[in-house]
């Protein structure tokens, strides 16, 4: 792409290059200028060329294919190896007539576009790393007055602006020229400004202008523009289209959905914005393509702007949006229903196990948390806010819960401007789950009285029940088990009217908690069994897992040491089947406080050393943490 520092790596090599004598006849160099207004032909070019080979005036023949016989007749006599740079191409019939017919010289070519029809090598560049787009600004700061301390001063500052920049040599030269102009303001300022504006090429293009070392101007729009205005309408529209996607990185599969094509159309056309670079394919940690496709943060502001800047494209641009988010919620929904999926239930299609669900929405996990929140225009609350739902099951089995927080937000908010009673509840349920797993108690338990409000409101029986089990467990949480006992009795009752099996298991469950809570022990155990016994009975052994782990815990502080670690066991059992490694850390870190309770020191070490490695495998590294401590303790 237009900026990321071709010429100047060129000419770098160059002058490296002949100081180590590889080039002893030098370097010729030709600015082909492919993409201004009237780029230079190969004909202007050869004529340059002959000049610095000393060809001129009467010397020169009056024709091209004189001049061109020339040139090559030069270059095959000349015994120095010399460096032919023909820079800034657009089009391959720029510089093919004037490829020495040698191989005794070499030629470098840089361009925007690759030439993947001739048998070349290619050197694709990408942004600058992070640490290097730093130190390129703050060598600009300080070669222009070395008592500048800015980029010491505001460390982080820097690093932010040189990300705004996408770490584009072209956009840090510029930024570097903005601070050189605005100096002694600081660093921050010119990060709020480009935060400020609805579009930070136009903020970038604000500053002093001029030309850098090379005789390039510091501008970027009008580099952005040229390489977008030479597309084929149709990668043109891909190109607009991909800018409005969801997170940083697409799959090939939304894309297509974004722009209403079939799969193979869509993929083509990526690879020849690929080839424009763009667009860029990521590639896997182990160095392989994969079907993902990442915009540069500058292109996709600019690309951006333009939609923003035509009613058509605007319309266009939402049409899009409302068909990524229709196949958004129809793959969250069919994942869900995986997630949730017992024996003897319809197969849900689209993901054949858990694995693939997990692994679909492990991928999706940045873009589907920002679709729903395009919930904020009433235009997409309709798919935004059934799409947060969909993701509940996830973002609490993964432990996003910040995640979570954010998508049930967006959806309540989005259900009360449009009137969707049943929504809004969902919403304020799903944020006080969100809250009660971050420690914030009382909001939770405030917001499940929302929650339950609603649905009593709107004579909802089912959403009812499951408000009142939530509010029994932020209750229960927040120190107060009998009105937790209360909330878990009638969310029990309204499931078994309901025929709800599953859910009244995980209410005999929660409410044992309680009960022990209470010290009502023996009532404990039995709503623990009943709880155990439901799951087993409808398969599933993930819900069975959890309750004997929990009666389990009830047994082992009743003094019932030998039961309590046989139903560890068979907790650790079938969550270790299951894949959940929190549950399966919990499960260990009981097992080794009754080991070290019964005087068993070196079981309870390798119990929690078992359970470190299971909450590393969960992504719960505090507690990791504490159980490898733990261990270490008893060395």
């Amino acid at each position: 792409m237009g900026g990321i520092g071709k010429t100047a790596l060129a000419l770098e090599a160059a002058h490296r290059a002949c100081r180590k004598g590889w080039f002893p006849g030098g370097a010729l160099f030709v600015d082909l200028r492919g993409y201004d207004d009237d780029p230079v032909t190969a004909d202007q070019a050869v004529l340059a060329l002959l000049d610095a080979l000393g060809v001129r005036g009467p010397d020169l023949p009056a024709t091209a294919t004189g001049q061109y016989d020339a040139y090559r007749a030069l270059l095959g006599e000349r015994r120095e190896r010399t460096l032919l740079i023909l820079d800034n191409v657009s089009d391959p019939r720029q510089f093919l007539p004037l490829l020495p017919g040698t191989d005794h010289h070499r030629v470098l070519v840089t361009s925007r576009e690759r030439p993947d029809a001739l048998p070349v090598r290619r050197i694709d560049l990408d942004p600058l790393a992070a640490d290097d787009a730093v130190a390129l600004v703050a060598r600009a700061l300080l070669d222009a007055d070395e008592r500048d301390d800015r980029p010491a001063r505001e460390p982080e500052a820097l690093r932010e602006l040189a990300g705004l920049c996408g770490h584009l040599p072209l956009a840090l030269q510029i930024a570097a020229a903005m601070l050189r102009r605005r100096h002694p303001r600081a660093i921050a300022s010119l990060v709020r400004d480009i935060h400020e504006a609805a579009d930070r090429t136009v903020v970038l293009d604000g500053g002093p202008g001029g030309t850098d070392q090379y005789g390039r101007s510091l501008i970027l729009r009008p580099v952005l523009e040229t390489s977008y205005r030479r597309l084929p309408s149709g990668q043109a529209r891909l190109l607009r289209l991909l800018a409005l996607a969801p997170g940083t990185e697409t799959h090939t599969s939304t894309v297509a959905a974004l722009a209403g094509l079939d799969w193979a159309t869509a993929l083509s056309q990526l690879e020849e914005l690929a080839a424009t670079g763009l667009v860029t394919r990521v590639r896997g940690a182990d160095g392989n393509a994969v079907p993902r496709w990442l915009v540069h943060d500058l292109v996709r502001a600019y690309a951006a702007g333009t939609v923003a800047a035509d009613p058509d494209l605007r319309e266009e641009g939402e049409a899009a949006r409302e068909r990524v988010l229709r196949f958004y919620a129809m793959c969250a929904s069919l994942a869900y229903a995986r997630l949730r999926w017992l024996p003897g239930e319809p197969e849900p299609e689209l993901f054949p196990d858990r694995a693939s669900a997990l692994s679909w929405l492990d991928r999706e996990r940045a873009a589907l948390v920002a679709a729903v929140q395009w919930a904020a225009e009433d235009r997409y609350a309709y798919l935004s806010v059934p799409l947060a739902e969909f993701l509940s099951e996830y973002l609490e089995w993964r432990r996003y819960f910040d995640d979570w927080l954010t998508v049930a937000g967006a959806a309540r908010d989005a259900a009360h401007r449009t009137g969707d009673r049943r929504g809004e509840s969902v919403g304020w349920d799903h944020l006080g789950l969100a809250l009660r797993n971050l420690g914030r108690t009382e909001e939770a338990i405030d917001a499940h009285l929302r929650a339950l409000e609603l649905s009593r409101a709107d004579g909802d029986r089912d959403g009812e029940a499951v408000r009142w089990g939530h509010l029994a467990n932020a209750l229960a949480r927040a120190g107060r088990p009998q009105e937790a006992i209360e909330a878990h009795l009638r969310a029990r009752a309204l499931h078994q009217a309901g025929g709800h099996v599953r859910e009244e298991a995980d209410e005999w469950n929660n409410l044992a908690l309680s009960l022990h809570a209470l010290g009502r022990t023996e009532e404990a155990v039995d709503a623990h069994v009943r709880a155990r016994d439901l799951y087993l009975a409808i398969g599933d052994r993930h819900g069975a897992g959890i309750a004997w782990n929990n009666l389990a815990r009830t047994w082992e502080v009743s003094g019932r040491t030998a039961e309590a670690v046989e139903a560890y066991g068979n907790a650790l059992e079938l969550e270790r089947e299951f894949g959940d490694w929190f549950g399966a850390g919990r499960t260990l870190n009981n097992l080794a406080r009754v080991h070290a309770a019964t005087g068993d020191p070196a079981r309870a070490r390798a119990a929690l050393l078992q359970a470190a490695d299971a909450y590393t495998r969960a992504g719960a590294p505090a507690e990791a943490a504490l159980c490898q401590s733990g261990a270490d303790a008893l060395t």
